[in-house]
C-alpha cells in the first residue's frame, strides 16, 4: 500500500495543461487538452468512486493521444490505472500503462480536493479561464468536497 499521493495540473498554454501524479514509488507526467472536460471529468469520476462504484473510467484527451484512468474500487481502497493510448478511441489493451497504485479512496480523494483548490489559488478562476479556456470546474471540486464531508460524517470512504 502506498503511503502517499500527490495530483498536480498546471496550466502550460491555451488550452492545455500538464498533470503529474505521484506516489512514494512512481511518477507520471500527462497532458491534457481543453477538448474534452478533463478536470470536470476527473472530479465526477473520483465522485462516483467515493460513492462506491466499483469501476470507474475517465480520460484526458491530448490530441492524439489520451491518458485514461480506470478506478477499480475495494472495500475503502482503489488501484488508480492510467493507460496512455495512441488514440481516445482505443481499448485498454492497446495502451502502455504508465502509472498505477493502490490507495486508500480517501487518500485519493483528499489528494484531487487539494489539488484543484492549489489550481484555483494558483491562478484564480478568471485567469483559469482565461489559460484554460473554460471555466474554472467549481462546481465538481465542491460537489466533490461535500460528499467527502458527509461520507467522512457517516463514517469514512
Amino acid at each position: 500500500m502506498a503511503s502517499d499521493l500527490s495530483l498536480s495540473w498546471r496550466l502550460s498554454g491555451r488550452g492545455w495543461a500538464n498533470c503529474t501524479i505521484a506516489d512514494h514509488e512512481r511518477e507520471a507526467d500527462l497532458t491534457a487538452s481543453s477538448i474534452s472536460e478533463a478536470p470536470e471529468d476527473l472530479l465526477n469520476a473520483v465522485s462516483r468512486v467515493l460513492t462506491g462504484q466499483t469501476e470507474v473510467r475517465t480520460q484526458f484527451e491530448a490530441e492524439p493521444t489520451a491518458y485514461r484512468w480506470v478506478f477499480y474500487r475495494q472495500d475503502t481502497t482503489v488501484w488508480i490505472r492510467i493507460v496512455e493510448l495512441s488514440h481516445g478511441e482505443l481499448h485498454n489493451s492497446a495502451g502502455t500503462e504508465v502509472w498505477s497504485s493502490w490507495q486508500p479512496v480517501d487518500r485519493l480523494v483528499r489528494a484531487v480536493i487539494r489539488c484543484f483548490d492549489q489550481v484555483a489559488d494558483t491562478y484564480g478562476e478568471s485567469a483559469y479561464r482565461g489559460k484554460w479556456g473554460e471555466h474554472f470546474p467549481r462546481t465538481e471540486l465542491e460537489a466533490l468536497r461535500r460528499l467527502w464531508r458527509r461520507r467522512g460524517a457517516a463514517g469514512g470512504a
